[in-house]
């Protein structure tokens, strides 16, 4: 290999050695960048969930309004009671009627065959 040819790969292996180490630094601090916005996030929502356990923990503390008193039940009893049975009336659909017309049924062969017998009469008087 000529000093010439040397030199030239020489020179294409360094350019590509110097690019290399650029690209590695560039992704290094984009993925320092993120971890930072991620950490950042985070924290942010660990406070806001925080404050809301808080709230919660407040609401818990205190005691809930009285419920309204339950009506006796003698008073329930004869309110169900007095109301009458709904009666409940079923009516049946008209039937569904499905009509199929097939060709060759029994009718149309008695017609056939009468058809039939009519023009074999018809012959005989014409023969003689």
């Amino acid at each position: 290999m000529n000093r010439s040819r040397a030199l030239i790969v020489s020179l294409a292996v360094a350019v590509a050695a110097i690019a290399g180490v650029f690209a590695l630094t560039s992704t290094v601090s984009i993925g320092s960048k993120a971890r930072a916005s991620t950490d950042k996030q985070v924290a942010e929502r660990t406070a806001q969930l925080d404050r809301y356990e808080a709230s919660l923990r407040k609401a818990l503390a205190q005691k809930p309004p009285r419920l309204p008193a339950v009506p006796a039940a003698a008073q329930s009893s004869a309110s169900v009671q007095s109301a009458a049975p709904v009666r409940v009336v079923y009516h049946r659909p008209p039937p569904v009627v499905v009509v199929k017309h097939r060709a060759g049924s029994e009718r149309e062969a008695e017609y056939e065959h009468e058809a039939e017998y009519e023009h074999e009469d018809e012959g005989a008087e014409l023969d003689d």
